[in-house]
């Protein structure tokens, strides 16, 4: 079966933590470049790299991006290098979910759904295909200046991650990148397990299928519940509903006059009530760092929990109040949302 899953937002332009500059700090400091050079003109100060609860906009990570390509432009390779420090335990509570899922399927998964819990600028879109899972890398939006090191930086530092949650070094099938092939490919080959292309028309990797449902070494059903409702927590808390984002949420909750039980309303629509159109809207909720899917999304979960806890309604019941056809498919999302069914979800807050 062809499916295709993508982030939950298109757009890099999201606060995140400073462990990536960390990650580029002690990078540089190897190479003798001071921690104060690197985040110079930025607003931070070294001090703020161990801050765990600390936000920096995107736009200050290329500000320390563009400070170490100055500092180090005689170094080929620098994207990878960097790539190459990263680890599962860079992304915190993020990472320890993704360590913690039943196998690889399942943490690529979470990965996408809280992909602004991490540091990319890439945007990775994932088809898994009978005979091949292929990652396309969106890179357009990334400014020119950068972009090379900032592909090759997330791309390595993906490849790391996934080698991570699976115990040993994941052998790519192929790999593709749209800029001229650098003078470090052999090494990029060493640690793919297989030479890229260069000069194509898009940025690619491709792993075998079978490895997905491996299970992973570091697995545990309870430990990956409850980071899953953190990292919830956390998208909850940096993406307080202001400004466009609040608008489109309103809609969407039932009795708002643009949608009623059970019949959640189009972009199309939502775009129509705020006199926009769905091109406009799409971009602005980029621009807030959400989408429509998930806000959509956001909006059912609330609902499904309330209803799980406190109405004594069936798994159809629900579903149907919700906007689907079935059990099914609700049960799959929901699960996809918490990391637990319904049901059990219900019996956990009845025990309380």
């Amino acid at each position: 079966m062809h499916t295709i899953e993508e982030p939950e937002v298109r757009s890099w332009d999201f606060p995140r933590g400073t462990a990536g500059v960390a990650v580029m700090a002690e990078f540089a400091a190897d190479r003798g470049v001071s921690t104060d050079l690197l985040l110079a003109g930025t607003g931070l100060d070294a001090t703020a790299l161990t801050e765990p609860d600390r936000q920096i906009s995107a736009r200050t990570e290329l500000a320390v991006v563009r400070n170490l390509l100055a500092a180090c432009k005689d170094e080929p390779g620098l994207g990878m290098g960097v790539g190459q420090r990263y680890r599962v335990s860079t992304f915190g509570i993020f990472g320890y979910a993704c360590v913690t899922s039943p196998n690889l399927r399942e943490a690529i998964s979470l990965a996408l759904r809280y992909y602004r819990l991490g540091f990319a600028f890439c945007t990775p879109i994932v088809e898994f295909q009978p005979g091949e899972v292929v990652a396309r890398i969106d890179h357009e939006l990334i400014p020119e200046d950068v972009r090379t090191f900032l592909v090759e930086r997330d791309v390595v530092a993906i490849h790391r991650v996934m080698s991570d949650l699976l115990g040993e070094r994941l052998d790519l099938s192929r790999a593709e990148f749209a800029y001229p092939r650098p003078p470090h490919a052999g090494r990029l080959a060493e640690l793919f397990g297989v030479m890229p292309r260069f000069d194509g028309e898009h940025t690619l990797f491709a792993i075998d299928p079978q490895v997905l449902d491996r299970p992973l070494p570091q697995a545990n059903q309870p430990t990956w519940q409850v980071c899953v409702a953190q990292c919830h927590e956390m998208i909850r808390r940096r993406t307080a509903r202001t400004g466009i984002a609040a608008e489109v949420r309103e809609r969407l909750l039932p009795g708002s006059g643009t949608t009623g039980v059970g019949s959640p309303p189009t972009l199309e629509a939502v775009a129509r009530d705020l006199n926009m159109s769905a091109r406009t809207l799409r971009r602005r909720l980029d621009e807030a760092g959400t989408s429509y899917r998930a806000l959509l999304d956001e909006v059912r979960r609330a609902l499904a929990e309330e209803m799980l806890t406190a109405a004594p309604l069936s798994m159809d019941d629900i579903a149907i109040r919700l906007g689907y056809a079935e059990a099914t498919p609700f049960i799959h999302a929901f699960k996809r949302w918490t990391g637990s069914t319904p049901a059990a979800y219900r019996r956990a807050h009845q025990m309380r």
